[in-house]
């Protein structure tokens, strides 16, 4: 513990930001860094507690998440940078997690929920300190390929390039194994590419990653989907244990009468296309849809949706109104969500604050249920009816939701995307290889140990666990890496 009284003496500073109206009017990452005395003080902030929460890594059903889901040891690097030691704090950083570069731009932080600072003050900036030890560590040229002395020959399938199959393959690569990695579509990064917008993790940042995984021996194999390109079979004639990280993709649909008409999108095929367009011309292909001129309305209030603000705001768009079926969150935390479990509370986030930045508002409207989608007469969206609902949980665990009579309600729209979350991971190759799935159709493969019902089949991530946050992915992915390396070697290394 570098400092004893820092948690006392040093209030939190916030990493800062570029100004949410001047960033709207481009594509770039607008993160900033800490002067590096400030951001030493942070670190100075930490604990260093008899039980670090903050890396517990746990989820309690109907509960919420506590700490970090890769462990990281948030202490540890916190006190090195506190004393200058950067080099070391990346070392200690890189022991528990892969990508610290994407899980310091994008995660939720839960480790700064269970803070044990946070108690009865504000947590300390873990996330803003991960990021910059990350980026010191690339600036500084410290993080190189390291490729393994040794290889085993046993080659290994990754299907999927999202963090969870990234993860698996810098693990396995590293245990010498062959990794060749597929992706559908046509660059790696499944969702950190084609589901983030380009300015919370930009591909630079990502290819940077990619590139290192490359020069140390990963291969990666685009525009190739298994089951259609390749077929299944040969996963299995021609490598000696295939790991399933395909996500959960499935998106969740509204019926509602008008579904129907035009200009109705699934958020991920919005976002898909703008990214897509966005690094192969700069927009200049069209081939997205555009959001410019329009009153756009964005169902769903979880990040997805915000992510649909960010875009549809530098598309240029005329209004943007984000429905959230849910209350308003309080300010403070609720009696039934006490630390250390991950704050459910209200805040801005950054597409929130750039949306009040250009209309002059907050764009979220609660408690509301779409009834009805009315269009014009080319059969376009024109207008969204609505209708306000309690929510309440009945006696199974079930959310329940009573329509309030005389809340009725008109919003123009002409550009209407669902972001309701996912139902699971898509069906073609669980069908072909023949994967038993639970309940909830993810692929049946018990935490731990990550085996289908395939032998020599492992499965992580979403669609294994369904939708979830991008650092369970990487813990996933880094998991089934160790236990298949535990089945083709015998025995393991890995963590």
């Amino acid at each position: 513990m570098g400092k004893p009284t820092g948690f006392m003496e040093y209030e939190r500073v916030n990493a800062p930001k570029q100004d949410p109206f001047e960033r709207t009017k481009n594509w770039q990452e607008f993160q900033l860094l800490l002067p590096e005395d400030k951001l030493r003080q942070q670190g100075a902030r930490c604990m260093d507690c008899g039980v670090p929460f903050c890396q517990t890594g746990t989820s309690m059903e109907g509960s919420g998440e506590i700490g970090c889901p890769v462990y990281n040891l948030i202490p540890e690097w916190n006190d090195l940078i506190y004393r200058n030691q950067w080099k070391e704090a990346l070392h200690r950083l890189h022991k528990t997690n892969n990508f610290p570069e994407f899980t310091g731009r994008v995660c939720p932080a839960p480790c700064e929920g269970s803070c044990t600072v946070a108690l009865d003050g504000d947590a300390v900036t873990i996330k803003n300190i991960e990021y910059s030890i990350v980026e010191r560590g690339f600036k500084e040229g410290w993080i190189v390929p390291q490729p393994p002395k040794q290889r085993t020959g046993k080659k290994v399938a990754i299907v999927g390039s999202g963090p969870a199959g990234l993860a698996a393959a810098a693990q396995l690569n590293k245990a010498g194994h062959l990794v060749t990695v597929f992706e559908r579509h046509d660059r790696i990064g499944g969702l950190l590419t084609y589901g983030i917008p380009d300015v919370k993790l930009s591909y630079s940042t990502i290819k940077r990653r990619l590139d290192i995984l490359e020069k140390e021996g990963v291969q990666f194999k685009t525009n190739t989907e298994i089951g259609k390109d390749i077929p299944v079979s040969s996963l299995k004639e021609d490598f000696d244990a295939v790991i399933l990280c395909t996500g959960a993709t499935k998106p969740r649909d509204v019926e509602v009468e008008g579904r129907q008409l035009k200009g109705i999108h699934f958020a991920m095929d919005f976002l898909h296309q703008n990214t897509k367009s966005l690094l192969d011309s700069a927009h200049e292909d069209g081939n997205f849809i555009s959001a410019k001129g329009k009153d756009v309305l964005v169902i769903g209030g979880g990040d997805t949706g915000v992510d649909c603000i960010t875009t549809s705001v530098r598309h240029g768009a005329k209004s943007i109104t984000q429905f959230d079926i849910n209350r308003e969150r309080p300010e403070k935390r609720a009696n039934s969500n006490p630390w250390p479990l991950f704050p459910i509370v209200h805040h801005h986030e950054d597409g929130h604050k750039e949306a009040i930045a250009v209309y002059g508002n907050d764009p979220r409207a609660y408690q509301l249920q779409t009834t009805k989608f009315v269009g014009d007469e080319h059969g376009h969206v024109k207008e969204v009816h609505t209708i306000a609902v309690e929510t309440s949980i009945d006696e199974n665990g079930n959310k329940v939701r009573t329509e309030i009579p005389g809340t009725e309600k008109i919003w123009p729209a002409q550009l209407v995307f669902l972001a309701i979350g996912f139902t699971g991971p898509e069906e073609e190759i669980i069908r072909q290889l023949e994967l038993e799935t639970d309940r909830r159709s993810t692929i049946k493969a018990e935490y731990g140990s990550y085996k289908t019902s395939v032998d020599g089949v492992f499965a992580a991530g979403d669609n294994r666990r369904g939708q979830s946050l991008i650092v369970w992915a990487i813990h996933e992915g880094r998991e089934a890496a160790r236990e298949c390396d535990k089945y083709l070697m015998g025995s393991t290394l890995l963590p």
